[in-house]
């Protein structure tokens, strides 16, 4: 998605509110830079990575996890405010699925970590209801005109999180090496794992 400079302006009306709640001491720089350092290095996709590569070599895991997200999701641990209610879809040589927000930008955190700048944007929100082909185009991502692509939108109630396809060439690796092929835009359908 191209920047349209709409990202640094958005940068520096936040280091602006940032500057001013600090000086009314309405906030403390620390405990900002802990939250942030929390989503960014320890939940992070990492966590969705982990959820992914678990479906990929626990047949039984994947079964629940496409039943009820949300419980396969906390069995490991990942759970919390934004990602109460998840919905995983499986990408198949069928079906490509990619998800979106397109109201503002519900995205499942505990899973995910931070989203995106892209996935907040108004031409990403609105492009892929109507054009998620050339949306995933320019993402690098070609999905063949025989394979289906569902357009899935998060809300304050549901996150979704998507299944993607394991990587061929991949039998002989552990669940830990798994999880370091796994994107954050492979799990939002806007990218695939990386090749073995």
């Amino acid at each position: 998605m191209a920047d349209t400079g709409h990202g640094a302006d958005a940068a520096l009306r936040i280091k602006a509110l940032e500057s001013l709640l600090v000086e009314k001491q309405l906030i403390d720089p620390k405990a900002l830079d802990a939250v942030v350092e929390l989503y960014e290095h320890k939940i992070g996709p990492r966590n969705g990575a982990k959820v992914v590569a678990r479906a990929w070599v626990d047949p039984d895991y994947r079964k629940r996890l496409l039943a009820d997200g949300t419980a396969a999701i906390a069995e490991l641990g990942f759970s919390g405010v934004q990602g109460e209610d998840m919905i995983v879809v499986e990408n198949t040589p069928e079906v490509h699925n990619m998800v979106v927000c397109t109201l503002c930008s519900c995205y499942p955190w505990p899973t995910l970590g931070l989203p995106p700048v892209w996935y907040k944007a108004a031409p990403y929100r609105a492009r892929s209801v109507i054009d998620p082909r050339g949306v995933l185009a320019e993402f690098g991502v070609e999905v063949p005109e025989t394979v289906e692509v569902r357009v899935w939108d998060s809300n304050a109630e549901l996150r979704y999180l998507v299944l993607p396809m394991r990587p061929a060439g991949t039998e002989g690796m552990t669940e830990e090496q798994l999880a370091a092929l796994v994107t954050r835009d492979s799990m939002i359908g806007t990218g695939v794992p990386m090749a073995a």
